[in-house]
């Protein structure tokens, strides 16, 4: 297996979490980092605290989201909208019993 080492901080691996970049040695996603930071308004501190990680692997994951963003959000709102459709062709049983 081979391993795209794209700075000490973020590789890709094939098989390795999709292919998606990553902090290297972990399975931590810059999709996973940014959805954090973004949307969820998580602190480099906090995230790094929360999941055992340094301050300079988050910084390293945030970077390469700033400059791949336009890629990244667009994964993002796949993912969302793969989420949607699968709720819609499998509506979840508890919901159903609620209502």
């Amino acid at each position: 297996m081979s391993v795209l080492q794209l700075s000490n901080k973020i590789e890709i691996t094939p098989g390795v979490v999709g292919g998606q970049p990553r902090i290297a040695g972990t399975r931590f996603t810059v999709k996973q980092i940014a959805v954090w930071h973004e949307f969820m308004s998580m602190s480099a501190d906090e995230i790094a605290t929360e999941y055992n990680l340094t301050l300079s692997d988050i910084y390293a994951a945030l970077s390469y989201f700033f400059d791949h963003r336009e890629e990244i959000m667009r994964a993002i709102q796949a993912e969302e909208e793969l989420v949607a459709e699968l709720k819609k062709r499998f509506p979840s049983k508890i919901t159903r019993q609620r209502g």
